[in-house]
């Protein structure tokens, strides 16, 4: 049954981003988010003044912080010359228990609406990795209807080199010589429409200059290309389902992707989350439904917040659509990009399904705590801070460490990123179709070696690439890793 969290106003219940391929101290943290009931919520101080903005953040953490006895004593506000630095030190002691990994913080409100409702950003619409043996940058994804697919770059392309003009060109490797992978971020500028670049790039077609200038757009949450495709090999049908982020308008395709699913006979699925950094609770909890044929009213997940905010610990039962399928085995496929949401709903079948589900790739981020999401609204500040556990129908839910030693059976495979998403070729979607025809694997992830080549040995697999992350992400990079 749901209880008051569900009748919430002030937000939709959220999960957020973990981001964790790389970057600075802030490459991850993003919300697992429930909106809370608006009173007894803090009374800011009047003004939008740092010193008010500051005791709104406190006062948030005071009251809902999952972790209270882990908050700094004795933080003087007046010592940090931002909301965002005093925030950092509050929540000091957690993090350095690795509780809460930059998944307390302040956001905006704008910026974040935009995103949940339609994936709404600016930018050149690519999710980038960094390559440090070529000293390069290598393009994991690329978004339909964005500035950098419309000018020739897609997965697999390089940047060799970053300017504003063609006289003023500098490769990756000085850039990152000088300034460390952040300079990356600096040298291709703000996330603001109009801001052009000039990028050399690298693919099949050779070397090259091309000018980007970033745009405004929305993200398609699954791709028209390769997001949700039927793969028939031996005479069987896999379905193969990748889902970029949990926002509201993955919604309809998903309900239209697992429709496609039961209509072909499919039983056999593979859902791809390797970037993918969370999002909407709802989505996920929508994906368990579409995974619950049969299931009905057995419970799915549930959330837990401190003991003085028992009233608003929730759960969510399956409740199977006209579209649901009864998988008999699933292969999700993860990296360390791969969190929040995206873990939750990993870790919510794994009781369901046992060894007939894998874990193909790498570990997981390990997010199973998160964020309420309270308002200063004249501010455009919208504060997150860590509130709640989230568990399976178990009650397991401690996996800070990843969900790959939850998974016995999981397989590891690298991130072929020279292939196609959803090609039967690449490496994570082989690995998977393997386990799906065969029910094991040939390696482990925890028995895995890595590497830049296989040398005879066959537990040896790919370094997953390195997602570049700035130091403060905006909502969407939160979601989002590597996006630019």
């Amino acid at each position: 049954m749901r209880s008051a969290v569900a009748s919430l106003t002030a937000l939709s219940l959220l999960l957020a981003s973990c981001g964790g391929g790389g970057g600075g101290s802030n490459g991850g943290g993003g919300p697992i988010t429930v909106a809370p009931t608006p009173s007894p919520t803090p009374t800011p101080t009047p003004g939008c003044g740092l010193a008010a903005r500051q005791s709104f953040a406190k006062a948030v953490i005071d009251e809902w912080y999952l972790f209270p006895s882990d908050v700094a004593s004795g933080v003087n506000p007046a010592s940090f010359s931002s909301v965002d630095a005093y925030i950092d030190a509050l929540v000091a002691p957690a993090r350095a228990l690795g509780k809460d990994r930059f998944f307390t913080y302040i956001t905006s409100i704008a910026e974040e609406n935009a995103f949940f409702a339609s994936g709404s950003s600016a930018g050149f619409g690519i999710r980038l990795t960094y390559d440090p043996a070529a000293s390069q940058v290598v393009i994991a994804e690329a978004y339909e209807g964005a500035p950098a697919i419309a000018a020739g770059i897609d997965r697999s392309t390089r940047i060799l080199a970053i300017g504003t003009t063609a006289s003023n060109m500098r490769t990756i490797a000085a850039i990152v010589t000088a300034e460390g992978t952040q300079g990356i971020t600096n040298a291709l500028g703000p996330s603001d429409p109009g801001v052009t670049r000039i990028l050399r790039i690298q693919d099949s077609a050779g070397t090259r200059d091309v000018t980007v200038t970033k745009a405004d757009y929305s993200l398609d949450p699954i791709s028209d290309r390769y997001g949700a495709k039927i793969i028939t090999e031996g005479g069987r049908n896999y379905g193969y389902l990748n889902l970029r982020t949990f926002i509201s308008s993955a919604n309809p395709q998903l309900r239209a992707a697992f429709l496609n699913f039961r209509n072909q006979g499919v039983t056999d699925v593979i859902i791809d989350f390797r970037y993918n950094g969370g999002g909407l609770v709802s989505t996920a909890e929508l994906m368990g439904d579409l995974m619950g044929d049969g299931r009905s009213g057995s419970l799915f997940s549930q959330t837990v917040f401190r003991p003085s905010k028992t009233a608003q610990n929730d759960e969510h039962r399956f409740a199977p659509t006209a579209e649901s399928i009864a998988p008999t085995r699933i292969a999700f496929i993860g990296t360390g990009s791969t969190a929040s949401a995206s873990e939750l709903v990993i870790n919510s079948m794994l009781p369901y399904l046992g060894t007939n589900m894998t874990l193909v790739g790498s570990n997981t981020f390990g997010k199973p705590v998160g964020q309420i999401a309270l308002d200063k609204a004249e501010c455009d500040d919208r504060m997150r801070v860590v509130a709640f556990a989230t568990a399976n129908s178990t009650g397991a839910g401690d996996y800070y460490n990843g969900l790959a030693p939850k998974i016995a059976n999981s397989c590891a495979a690298g991130d072929d990123l020279s292939l196609p998403l959803g090609d039967a070729r690449e490496a994570s979607v082989r690995a998977a179709i393997d386990f799906l025809a065969n029910g094991s694997c040939t390696t482990r992830i925890a028995d895995a070696s890595v590497g830049p080549a296989a040398q005879g040995s066959n537990v040896r697999v790919l370094a997953e690439p390195e997602m570049l992350v700035p130091d403060r992400p905006s909502a969407a990079q939160r979601e989002l890793p590597g996006l630019f």
